[in-house]
């Protein structure tokens, strides 16, 4: 064929914009930096990101968001291996990623950054591709989205630098894009004798809660679910990375898992049936089994399971579509005599504390349950909300105003350090909205770094981290063993001053009746900001107590 002009690069770069991945967060390296600078000038926003970790965790928090592939790019060998703690996260929350990678040069019998790639990926459950055959790249491009697309998973090609570099030989012409080629397939209606059975279960069923999960938001399954919980005299609640999805109903407990407040955990002790609507069930969402132990399952979603994560997770099923499912199930039943829906039950959801521990707060230090709670009270309605991991992650968990879409959680992998990049994935993902993360020092302090990214992209995003002087979870568990907690304690760093230092906004908040005024002043700036909150590390959560 005629050559074009163009390089292999060039044509790689092509094949991955119309894919329609709007934004892609990169570190540039040798053996991507040639493809990343087609791919800003095909009119891909690049977020240029400070560690390659970063760039995949901020893909992922975009893809939830989004709902679109989410996209990252990072050099072969050292860039690659920075990916081995975003990749399972990715993977255990069914997030569709691809990850643009290079390769080692096939010329050169030896180099330096030369390793065997794949291993490394498909250990975390990812999928690897190489790509070593130029004619055939954007092909394989195209059905990587389409593999990321269709089994929400994140998918790593790896293409050796030199070939990238080659003139392109072939035509002009690309494949069809994943989207036109991603099966539609119907939503699923329920089996008649399934459905039978499953109503049988719930006439049995004296205490029932209604559980929804991720299937339920994407089915749009919510007012599907509140109305079975009318019918049947049920409460409601969602798992962890659904919270939010019943957000304003006067029987939600909110959060069902390790996380459950005081009220929740009451009320799941007293159920015999959960009907867990688009859960995976998984191991923390019941606690280990501890959250409802007189109840069964029954689960009604496109791929129930019997085991999850080691425990037997669901006794009984309904396959089916999560909204299809709900309101065929509902229009079974018969309405339900009001026996668990009390005024005064929805009087005790509604006033008693997540955690009604009792601690002795040191002086000039706050309680990290007042700070959410203030936070919950004077926080606008419309900002976007993004909870990190740690043990700070399970007080800001309990802001019951908050809908589902806005406040986002992934912790599936228990990795803190996440913080920085699920708000630069969400403020990619809304850049007209204001995002505020919620972090713990220990978690902000190791990508510090990004929040030079935030301020160099111009995002509005302003952090909140409880500032405890140590590793949180840890420092609770060694003193309950009767240990020395000094290895996770390392003295309250002057985070605010880090901030400035960085060409951001920092304050120091020692006083919660500021936070009217704080937060005025930075909806009025807006920009990137660092709240350091000190608070005691004397105070922890009932996850950890238990």
């Amino acid at each position: 064929m005629k050559a074009t002009g163009r390089q292999v690069f060039d044509h790689i770069a092509r094949a991955v914009a119309q894919e329609g991945s709007e934004v892609c967060f990169a570190l540039m390296g040798d053996a991507n930096m040639n493809f990343a600078t087609r791919l800003s000038e095909q009119g891909t926003r690049m977020i240029y990101v400070r560690h390659e970790h970063c760039a995949v965790a901020a893909a992922m928090a975009y893809a939830r968001k989004s709902g679109q592939v989410g996209l990252a790019t990072v050099t072969c060998g050292p860039g690659l291996t920075q990916l081995m703690t975003a990749l399972p996260a990715a993977v255990r929350a069914h997030l569709p990623l691809v990850v643009m990678a290079g390769e080692a040069p096939l010329k050169q019998g030896w180099y330096n950054q030369g390793i065997d790639q794949a291993p490394f990926v498909t250990a975390t459950g990812a999928r690897y591709r190489s790509l070593h055959w130029p004619e055939r790249m954007p092909t394989a491009i195209r059905d990587a989205f389409l593999e990321a697309r269709r089994d929400r998973v994140p998918v790593v090609l790896g293409i050796p630098f030199d070939l990238q570099n080659l003139p392109w030989d072939g035509g002009d012409d690309l494949p069809a894009p994943s989207v036109q080629l991603l099966p539609q397939p119907s939503a699923i209606p329920p089996n008649p004798a399934d459905l039978n059975a499953a109503a049988d279960m719930v006439g049995g069923a004296k205490r029932i809660v209604v559980m929804a999960g991720l299937g339920a938001v994407e089915a749009g399954a919510g007012e599907a679910c509140r109305a079975l919980s009318r019918k049947c005299d049920a409460l409601l609640a969602a798992t962890l990375p659904a919270r939010g999805i019943f957000a304003g109903d006067p029987f939600n407990l909110n959060v069902a898992g390790g996380f459950s407040s005081d009220i929740a955990r009451v009320c799941f002790a007293e159920a015999d049936l959960v009907i867990a609507v688009g859960c995976s069930l998984a191991r923390h969402n019941a606690d280990g089994g501890k959250l409802w132990p007189n109840a069964k399952v029954l689960q009604v979603d496109t791929d129930p399971v019997a085991v999850s994560q080691g425990r037997i997770a669901a006794e009984a099923h309904l396959r089916a579509d999560a909204r299809l499912g709900v309101e065929a199930l509902t229009a079974m039943l018969e309405d339900r005599a009001t026996e668990w829906r009390t005024p005064a039950l929805a009087a005790r959801i509604a006033s008693e504390p997540a955690d009604g521990s009792r601690f002795a707060v040191e002086p000039g230090l706050h309680d990290p349950r007042e700070v959410v709670s203030a936070l919950e009270t004077h926080l606008p309605a419309d900002w976007q909300m993004v909870n990190s991991s740690g043990h700070c992650s399970y007080y800001f968990a309990h802001m019951p105003s908050r809908p589902w879409d806005k406040f986002l959680t992934i912790r599936e992998f228990g990795a803190i350090g996440n913080g920085t990049s699920f708000a630069m994935g969400v403020a990619a993902a809304c850049p007209e909205e204001t995002v505020v993360l919620f972090d713990g020092d220990g978690s902000l302090l190791m990508h510090v770094q990004e929040l030079e990214t935030m301020r160099r992209h111009e995002m509005n995003i302003l952090v909140i981290a409880l500032n405890d002087g140590a590793y949180g979870s840890e420092i609770h568990k060694l003193r309950a063993d009767g240990l020395s907690d000094a290895g996770a304690v390392f003295g309250r760093t002057d985070l605010a001053a880090i901030a400035r230092g960085f060409g951001i906004a920092g304050e120091t908040g020692t006083d919660l009746a500021d936070l009217p005024a704080m937060i005025a002043r930075f909806a009025k700036t807006g920009g990137a900001a660092v709240w350091d909150v000190p608070v005691s590390d004397r105070v922890y959560s009932p996850l950890i107590r238990r």
